[in-house]
């Protein structure tokens, strides 16, 4: 038996999985329980997108997160990144492999080739082709569209989606259509909810994606909530209030049978140029790999 299958066999029969639905489980009860899935955070201070990162600090910090999630979810296929489900796949831990696409034609492709060969090679369990490219504004639908169904039609056998806000989905359905899977992030926060609110707003954002997925498999490829930074509107980050909401978060997972990765696993100080000062803060590690709740 793994550790994994006998940590989860020990956490069920000790009766924590009922714990989790009364709401009586803290910060590491909650985490010993076990997350469905949860974001890969793989750049260390100093470090940015368009920078390599090393086998070594993916195998140490996928080391840290191991014990306490299912699957991992990915971002980019380059510059390192794509040793990010080999080495999942080492460790037992299901893959959901991203693409990156912006605004060069050149980086896309290659984003895309590289998401083939780790899709052939085994490594994808779920494929995302592209994160958030219609709220960026970065390319066309119908350009988006052109990847997706490519991707689909290279490797028919693994389900492929396209990941962004719930609302895109409403919004746009062919590209709903076009998703075997739709990959939704759900972030009260960035929409100014206040944190008592907070968790039944992100339920009603899963319902509409729901809703427009017709049918389909929604999975919450992203929520979370920010320790420290600026509020935004109504929304408050605080370390109680993360805290809270992974607790909350993973208790309704847990309930309601909700596939969701949570975001994200260590803090990135370079998120705060794109996100202000908040967007370094959303990890459940600190940016030295510290547990922080």
């Amino acid at each position: 038996m793994s550790y994994r299958e006998d940590r989860v066999l020990a956490l069920t029969n000790s009766g924590l999985r009922k714990a989790a639905t009364d709401g009586a489980l803290s910060f590491q009860e909650t985490l010993e329980l076990g997350m469905h899935g949860i974001g890969f955070s793989p750049y260390e201070e100093g470090q940015e997108p368009g920078q390599a990162i090393t086998e070594a600090q993916i195998r140490r910090r996928m080391e840290i997160i191991a014990p306490y999630t299912s699957w991992i979810r990915s971002f980019s296929c380059t510059e390192g990144n794509e040793l990010i489900p080999r080495i999942a796949k080492e460790m037992g831990i299901k893959t959901l492999v991203g693409a990156w696409l912006g605004t060069d034609a050149e980086k896309n492709e290659e984003e895309i080739q590289a998401l083939l060969k780790l899709a052939k090679d085994g490594m994808v369990d779920i494929a995302a082709v592209g994160n958030e490219v219609m709220y960026r504004e970065d390319l066309p639908e119908e350009e988006l569209l052109a990847h997706i169904e490519r991707v689909k039609a290279t490797i028919p056998h693994i389900p492929v989606g396209y990941v962004d806000a719930y609302y895109e989905f409403e919004n746009r359905p062919a590209i709903t259509a076009a998703c075997d899977v739709v990959l939704s992030n759900c972030y009260p926060f960035w929409e100014g909810c206040m944190f008592e609110y907070s968790i039944l707003y992100m339920k009603d954002m899963y319902r509409r994606a729901q809703r427009a997925a017709g049918g389909k498999k929604v999975i919450i490829t992203e929520t979370g909530w920010p320790s420290q930074g600026q509020s935004f509107h109504g929304a408050k980050p605080s370390h109680d209030r993360a805290k809270q909401y992974f607790i909350d978060a993973q208790r309704w997972a847990h309930e309601a049978d909700i596939q969701m990765f949570y975001f994200t696993s260590f803090d990135e100080s370079w998120k705060v140029g794109a996100e202000g000062d908040v967007g370094a803060y959303w990890g459940l590690w600190d940016k030295d790999e510290q547990l922080k709740f």
